[in-house]
């Protein structure tokens, strides 16, 4: 008969296209439970991003700030402040890691490059690039505001002086980590450690005082005004 009448284990009866039906529910499940498991191992199976690892860079003893880096502190007195009982380092794990790259990603793709002379009429000036246009410096400021205001601290984020890969004077931020000194800048959306930047670096905000700190005893740029 078309729809024969069956008995179940349990002592129940229940017609053939109830059987069909109930083995259906159960092919569903099993499918279901095995692309959970599928997903699952490759979810344990992806590799976790390797967390780089470098040097710090050494320093090698005082050095005057760019003349603009005081015209910026006098207007903004607070983000120029060492507080030294922050950590001098950040502990690098991937939350953190998350953290640097997407606010690195998200200033480099919101500010629109362009030169002092061009923005203000002047050589070098640094401040925070709210019109949405800024040079180098401009650009890591703003990072910086960014990354305290996500719970980092200011004492481990470093603005620095570099001698740039076309020989000018460039600003990066500079993040000084348990793994080694790691750079952010505006010119590339990876964030490197500062070996392998292939900057030449002049010198940095200190972290005992508010002066700076000489890292290579290079001659030092009059300004850092690329973009």
């Amino acid at each position: 008969m078309r729809h024969a009448i069956l008995r179940g284990v349990d002592g129940g009866s229940f017609s053939g296209s109830e059987l069909w039906q109930r083995v259906g529910r159960m092919a569903k499940v099993s499918l279901v439970g095995s692309i959970l498991l599928l997903g699952g191992a490759a979810t344990q199976a992806r590799p976790v991003t390797a967390l780089p690892d470098a040097p710090a860079v050494s320093e090698n003893g005082g050095a005057r700030p760019v003349a603009a880096w005081n015209g910026f502190c006098a207007k903004y007195p607070a983000e120029c402040i060492v507080d030294t009982s922050q950590p001098a380092s950040i502990t690098l794990n991937p939350a953190i890691w998350r953290t640097l790259t997407s606010v690195n990603r998200r200033v480099n793709g919101r500010i629109h490059p362009i030169t002092d002379m061009a923005h203000w009429g002047v050589v070098d000036r640094w401040d925070f690039p709210d019109d949405g246009f800024g040079d180098c410096e401009d650009f890591q400021l703003l990072k910086r505001r960014m990354l305290v205001e996500r719970g980092l601290p200011r004492r481990a984020l470093r603005m620095t002086v570099v001698i740039d890969d076309i020989g000018e004077g460039h600003a990066v931020l500079m993040v000084r980590t348990d793994k080694g000194d790691l750079i952010l800048d505006n010119k590339t959306a990876a964030i490197l450690s500062a070996p392998r930047t292939g900057y030449t670096y002049v010198k940095r905000e200190g972290q005992d005082s508010m002066a700076w700190v000489s890292l290579n005893g290079v001659a030092s740029p009059v300004a850092t005004a690329n973009r």
